[in-house]
Protein backbone atom coordinates (compact mmCIF):
# COMPACT_ATOMS: atom_id res chain seq x y z
CA UNK A 1 0.00 0.00 0.00
CA UNK A 2 1.56 3.28 -1.13
CA UNK A 3 1.24 6.74 0.41
CA UNK A 4 -1.52 9.14 -0.56
CA UNK A 5 0.97 11.59 -2.13
CA UNK A 6 2.70 8.84 -4.10
CA UNK A 7 -0.66 7.62 -5.38
CA UNK A 8 -1.57 11.08 -6.67
CA UNK A 9 1.87 11.58 -8.22
CA UNK A 10 1.59 8.30 -10.08
CA UNK A 11 -1.86 9.26 -11.38
CA UNK A 12 -0.66 12.72 -12.43
CA UNK A 13 2.23 11.16 -14.32
CA UNK A 14 -0.34 9.14 -16.28
CA UNK A 15 -2.76 12.11 -16.60
CA UNK A 16 -5.43 10.26 -14.64
CA UNK A 17 -7.99 11.32 -12.04
CA UNK A 18 -8.23 9.57 -8.67
CA UNK A 19 -11.37 7.77 -7.61
CA UNK A 20 -11.89 7.92 -3.83
CA UNK A 21 -14.93 5.96 -2.59
CA UNK A 22 -16.10 6.33 1.01
CA UNK A 23 -17.73 3.70 3.20
CA UNK A 24 -18.65 3.67 6.89
CA UNK A 25 -16.81 1.05 8.92
CA UNK A 26 -19.05 -1.50 10.58
CA UNK A 27 -22.12 -0.96 8.41
CA UNK A 28 -23.75 -3.38 8.05
CA UNK A 29 -21.00 -5.27 9.91
CA UNK A 30 -17.22 -5.45 10.16
CA UNK A 31 -16.91 -8.57 7.98
CA UNK A 32 -18.71 -6.74 5.19
CA UNK A 33 -16.42 -3.74 5.65
CA UNK A 34 -13.38 -5.97 5.07
CA UNK A 35 -14.97 -7.48 1.97
CA UNK A 36 -15.93 -4.04 0.70
CA UNK A 37 -12.40 -2.65 1.06
CA UNK A 38 -11.01 -5.52 -1.00
CA UNK A 39 -13.79 -5.22 -3.59
CA UNK A 40 -13.31 -1.46 -4.02
CA UNK A 41 -9.57 -1.94 -4.46
CA UNK A 42 -10.21 -4.66 -7.02
CA UNK A 43 -12.66 -2.42 -8.88
CA UNK A 44 -10.15 0.37 -9.39
CA UNK A 45 -10.43 2.64 -6.35
CA UNK A 46 -7.22 4.65 -6.10
CA UNK A 47 -7.67 5.69 -2.46
CA UNK A 48 -10.34 4.47 -0.03
CA UNK A 49 -11.86 6.70 2.63
CA UNK A 50 -13.11 4.78 5.66
CA UNK A 51 -15.44 6.50 8.07
CA UNK A 52 -15.06 5.84 11.78
CA UNK A 53 -18.56 5.71 13.35
CA UNK A 54 -19.18 8.70 15.59
CA UNK A 55 -22.20 9.76 17.66
CA UNK A 56 -22.30 13.42 16.60
CA UNK A 57 -21.18 13.58 12.95
CA UNK A 58 -21.57 17.29 12.19
CA UNK A 59 -20.43 17.12 8.56
CA UNK A 60 -22.41 14.03 7.59
CA UNK A 61 -25.76 13.93 5.88
CA UNK A 62 -28.60 11.52 6.70
CA UNK A 63 -27.26 8.50 4.78
CA UNK A 64 -23.86 8.46 6.47
CA UNK A 65 -25.33 9.45 9.84
CA UNK A 66 -27.68 6.48 9.64
CA UNK A 67 -24.81 4.15 8.72
CA UNK A 68 -22.73 5.41 11.65
CA UNK A 69 -25.68 4.96 14.01
CA UNK A 70 -26.19 1.36 12.87
CA UNK A 71 -22.49 0.63 13.37
CA UNK A 72 -22.46 2.19 16.84
CA UNK A 73 -25.56 0.26 17.83
CA UNK A 74 -23.69 -2.89 16.85
CA UNK A 75 -20.91 -1.91 19.23
CA UNK A 76 -18.28 -0.93 16.65
CA UNK A 77 -15.34 0.95 18.16
CA UNK A 78 -12.14 2.47 16.79
CA UNK A 79 -10.15 -0.63 17.74
CA UNK A 80 -12.52 -2.75 15.64
CA UNK A 81 -12.12 -0.45 12.65
CA UNK A 82 -8.32 -0.58 12.90
CA UNK A 83 -8.41 -4.36 13.19
CA UNK A 84 -10.23 -4.51 9.85
CA UNK A 85 -7.69 -2.19 8.23
CA UNK A 86 -4.81 -4.23 9.64
CA UNK A 87 -6.37 -7.39 8.23
CA UNK A 88 -6.89 -6.13 4.69
CA UNK A 89 -4.08 -3.59 4.21
CA UNK A 90 -1.55 -6.24 3.10
CA UNK A 91 -4.00 -7.35 0.40
CA UNK A 92 -4.87 -4.01 -1.21
CA UNK A 93 -2.99 -1.40 -3.24
CA UNK A 94 -5.19 1.61 -2.51
CA UNK A 95 -4.10 3.63 0.53
CA UNK A 96 -6.73 3.83 3.25
CA UNK A 97 -7.52 7.20 4.81
CA UNK A 98 -9.63 7.44 7.95
CA UNK A 99 -12.46 9.97 8.20
CA UNK A 100 -12.85 10.71 11.90
CA UNK A 101 -13.86 13.57 14.15
CA UNK A 102 -11.36 15.15 16.51
CA UNK A 103 -12.90 14.12 19.82
CA UNK A 104 -11.98 10.41 19.51
CA UNK A 105 -8.41 11.45 18.69
CA UNK A 106 -8.18 13.69 21.76
CA UNK A 107 -9.87 11.08 23.93
CA UNK A 108 -7.23 8.51 23.07
CA UNK A 109 -4.37 11.01 22.92
CA UNK A 110 -2.80 12.21 19.67
CA UNK A 111 0.41 10.16 20.01
CA UNK A 112 -1.39 6.95 20.91
CA UNK A 113 -4.00 7.45 18.19
CA UNK A 114 -1.30 7.95 15.56
CA UNK A 115 0.67 4.97 16.82
CA UNK A 116 -2.37 2.72 16.50
CA UNK A 117 -3.40 3.85 13.02
CA UNK A 118 0.16 3.56 11.71
CA UNK A 119 0.36 0.02 13.09
CA UNK A 120 -2.90 -0.83 11.31
CA UNK A 121 -1.64 0.43 7.95
CA UNK A 122 -3.65 3.65 7.66
CA UNK A 123 -2.01 6.23 5.36
CA UNK A 124 -4.05 9.39 5.86
CA UNK A 125 -6.62 11.26 7.93
CA UNK A 126 -9.58 13.52 7.24
CA UNK A 127 -10.74 15.35 10.37
CA UNK A 128 -13.63 17.65 9.36
CA UNK A 129 -13.98 19.47 12.67
CA UNK A 130 -10.26 20.24 13.07
CA UNK A 131 -9.90 24.02 12.63
CA UNK A 132 -6.90 25.33 10.74
CA UNK A 133 -5.81 27.37 13.75
CA UNK A 134 -5.41 24.23 15.87
CA UNK A 135 -4.26 21.83 13.17
CA UNK A 136 -0.53 21.94 13.94
CA UNK A 137 -1.09 19.85 17.07
CA UNK A 138 -2.07 16.95 14.80
CA UNK A 139 -0.31 17.78 11.52
CA UNK A 140 3.20 17.94 12.91
CA UNK A 141 3.30 14.61 14.79
CA UNK A 142 1.30 12.92 12.01
CA UNK A 143 3.84 14.03 9.42
CA UNK A 144 6.69 12.60 11.50
CA UNK A 145 4.89 9.24 11.57
CA UNK A 146 4.07 9.15 7.85
CA UNK A 147 0.37 9.97 8.19
CA UNK A 148 -0.91 12.61 5.76
CA UNK A 149 -3.64 14.88 7.14
CA UNK A 150 -6.01 16.04 4.41
CA UNK A 151 -7.52 19.48 4.99
CA UNK A 152 -10.95 20.61 3.79
CA UNK A 153 -11.72 23.80 1.91
CA UNK A 154 -15.35 24.99 2.01
CA UNK A 155 -17.03 26.86 -0.85
CA UNK A 156 -17.50 29.79 1.53
CA UNK A 157 -13.80 30.01 2.48
CA UNK A 158 -12.23 33.41 1.65
CA UNK A 159 -9.16 33.35 -0.59
CA UNK A 160 -6.62 33.94 2.16
CA UNK A 161 -8.05 31.10 4.20
CA UNK A 162 -8.16 28.79 1.18
CA UNK A 163 -4.47 29.47 0.62
CA UNK A 164 -3.58 28.84 4.27
CA UNK A 165 -5.51 25.56 4.32
CA UNK A 166 -3.92 24.42 1.06
CA UNK A 167 -0.46 25.25 2.41
CA UNK A 168 -1.10 23.09 5.48
CA UNK A 169 -2.77 20.19 3.70
CA UNK A 170 -0.91 16.93 3.24
CA UNK A 171 -1.65 14.35 0.56
CA UNK A 172 -4.30 16.42 -1.18
CA UNK A 173 -6.73 19.27 -0.61
CA UNK A 174 -10.34 18.19 -0.07
CA UNK A 175 -12.63 20.69 -1.79
CA UNK A 176 -16.19 20.56 -0.45
CA UNK A 177 -18.39 21.16 -3.48
CA UNK A 178 -21.45 22.49 -1.64
CA UNK A 179 -22.32 24.34 1.53
CA UNK A 180 -23.77 21.91 4.07
CA UNK A 181 -23.39 18.25 4.91
CA UNK A 182 -22.59 15.21 2.81
CA UNK A 183 -25.33 13.67 0.71
CA UNK A 184 -26.50 12.78 -2.76
CA UNK A 185 -27.64 15.65 -4.98
CA UNK A 186 -29.18 15.76 -8.43
CA UNK A 187 -26.78 18.38 -9.77
CA UNK A 188 -23.44 19.89 -8.98
CA UNK A 189 -23.20 23.37 -7.53
CA UNK A 190 -22.85 26.01 -10.22
CA UNK A 191 -19.86 27.57 -8.49
CA UNK A 192 -17.71 24.42 -8.31
CA UNK A 193 -15.72 25.32 -11.42
CA UNK A 194 -14.94 28.81 -10.14
CA UNK A 195 -13.87 27.61 -6.69
CA UNK A 196 -11.77 24.82 -8.19
CA UNK A 197 -10.00 27.25 -10.52
CA UNK A 198 -9.41 29.68 -7.69
CA UNK A 199 -7.97 26.97 -5.47
CA UNK A 200 -5.83 25.72 -8.34
CA UNK A 201 -4.27 29.19 -8.62
CA UNK A 202 -3.27 29.00 -4.95
CA UNK A 203 -1.66 25.55 -4.78
CA UNK A 204 -0.02 22.90 -6.89
CA UNK A 205 -1.16 20.15 -4.52
CA UNK A 206 -3.73 17.65 -5.81
CA UNK A 207 -7.35 18.73 -5.32
CA UNK A 208 -10.13 16.19 -4.82
CA UNK A 209 -13.78 17.21 -4.84
CA UNK A 210 -16.41 15.64 -2.61
CA UNK A 211 -19.89 16.09 -1.09
CA UNK A 212 -22.82 15.53 -3.42
CA UNK A 213 -21.23 13.40 -6.17
CA UNK A 214 -23.55 10.46 -6.59
CA UNK A 215 -23.22 8.95 -10.09
CA UNK A 216 -20.79 8.47 -13.00
CA UNK A 217 -22.12 11.49 -14.89
CA UNK A 218 -21.37 13.85 -11.99
CA UNK A 219 -17.99 12.18 -11.42
CA UNK A 220 -17.07 12.80 -15.06
CA UNK A 221 -18.20 16.43 -14.77
CA UNK A 222 -15.89 16.98 -11.79
CA UNK A 223 -12.99 15.36 -13.61
CA UNK A 224 -13.59 17.52 -16.69
CA UNK A 225 -13.54 20.64 -14.51
CA UNK A 226 -9.93 19.77 -13.71
CA UNK A 227 -10.12 18.00 -10.35
CA UNK A 228 -7.33 15.58 -9.50
CA UNK A 229 -9.71 13.35 -7.57
CA UNK A 230 -13.40 12.55 -7.17
CA UNK A 231 -14.84 11.49 -3.80
CA UNK A 232 -18.09 9.50 -3.70
CA UNK A 233 -19.57 8.86 -0.26
CA UNK A 234 -23.31 8.81 0.44
CA UNK A 235 -24.22 7.02 -2.79
CA UNK A 236 -21.64 4.33 -2.03
CA UNK A 237 -22.78 3.94 1.59
CA UNK A 238 -26.45 3.72 0.57
CA UNK A 239 -25.74 1.14 -2.12
CA UNK A 240 -23.65 -1.02 0.21
CA UNK A 241 -26.38 -1.02 2.87
CA UNK A 242 -29.17 -1.79 0.41
CA UNK A 243 -27.52 -4.02 -2.18
CA UNK A 244 -24.28 -5.41 -0.80
CA UNK A 245 -20.63 -5.69 -1.76
CA UNK A 246 -21.12 -6.89 -5.35
CA UNK A 247 -23.21 -3.80 -6.05
CA UNK A 248 -20.62 -1.31 -4.84
CA UNK A 249 -17.89 -3.16 -6.73
CA UNK A 250 -19.86 -2.69 -9.95
CA UNK A 251 -20.65 0.93 -9.03
CA UNK A 252 -16.96 1.59 -8.39
CA UNK A 253 -16.08 0.16 -11.82
CA UNK A 254 -18.66 2.42 -13.46
CA UNK A 255 -17.30 5.50 -11.66
CA UNK A 256 -13.72 4.60 -12.59
CA UNK A 257 -14.69 4.14 -16.25
CA UNK A 258 -16.44 7.52 -16.24
CA UNK A 259 -13.34 9.40 -15.10
CA UNK A 260 -10.78 7.40 -17.11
Amino acid sequence: MTSVSSCFQSLRDRHQCALIPFITAGDPDLATTAQALIALDRAGADIIELGVPYSDPLADGPVIQAAATRALQSGVKLADVLAVVAKVSPEIKAPVILFTYYNPILNLGISEFLRRIVAAGVKGLVVPDLPLEESATLLEPASLMGIEVIMLVAPTSPVDRMKAIANSAQGFVYLVSVTGVTGMREGMGSNVAGILNQLRSLTDKPIAVGFGISDPVQAKQIKELGADGVIVGSAMVKKLAAEGVDSIEQFCRELKTAIS
